[in-house]
Order: C-alpha cells, then sequence, then structure tokens
C-alpha cells in the first residue's frame, strides 16, 4: 500500500467517526403565533372579554360576574365586528375591533369611544 492510499483510508476514517459522534438535537419549533381574534383579551381596567366561535362574553375579574354578551363576526382578516348586549345597562351596541398585532385588538364603538385589548396569555 502506498503512503497516499494509506493517508486516504485514514481521512476516511476519521471522517467516518466524526459523523458518528456527532449527536443530532432537533431546534425547538417556534411557538406559533395566534390567529384570529379567539380567546381572552383584557382590558386596561382588568375586564376580560372572551371570543370562542362567534360567541362574545365580558366578565368581571373579581367575581366573573357576566357584564355584556353577545356575538362578533370578522369584517375581514383584520376587522372583527361585536354585536353585544349589555347586562348592566340592558342596551345593545355594536363595536367595531381592528387586530392591530396578534396580540393587540383597537377598538372602536358605535358611540366613538375607543378602548385597546390585549391577549391574555
Amino acid at each position: 500500500m502506498t503512503i497516499h492510499r494509506l493517508l486516504a483510508i485514514g481521512a476516511l476514517a476519521g471522517l467516518l467517526a466524526a459523523c458518528q459522534s456527532a449527536s443530532y438535537t432537533p431546534r425547538p419549533m417556534p411557538s406559533a403565533q395566534p390567529q384570529g381574534i379567539d380567546g381572552q383579551w383584557v382590558d386596561p381596567n382588568g375586564i376580560i372579554s372572551s371570543f370562542n366561535a362567534g360567541r362574545f362574553e365580558t366578565r368581571t375579574t373579581d367575581t366573573n360576574s357576566l357584564l355584556a354578551e353577545g356575538s362578533y363576526r370578522y369584517v375581514n382578516n383584520q376587522m372583527v365586528e361585536i354585536e353585544l348586549t349589555s347586562l348592566l345597562r340592558q342596551t345593545t351596541s355594536r363595536v367595531n375591533c381592528a387586530l392591530a398585532t396578534p396580540s393587540q385588538l383597537n377598538c372602536t364603538s358605535s358611540t366613538g369611544s375607543q378602548f385597546t385589548l390585549a391577549r391574555r396569555i
């Protein structure tokens, strides 16, 4: 055997040994961003709004009392229209909300008042 063959065989053996000793560790999958508005959202006062399959509810955080309920529908991918009844005031109103980011809803009521909801994780 020539010196070149011995070097080539040695290099090949070294490469194979390196491949076998390397361990494979899968990378964790990045967490998926929530799609749409389904889930729980909170306003700056701590009131929790829940969106689930077209149903809408708003509850207090301290006693979990129902404040308002209704329905919602997507106008497009970024805009949602909420039709709700306030159980305190016995009034019905409409609110339009824009999904500014996956974790922020900017809302405007039919009377023009504006508020922001943050996704609750």
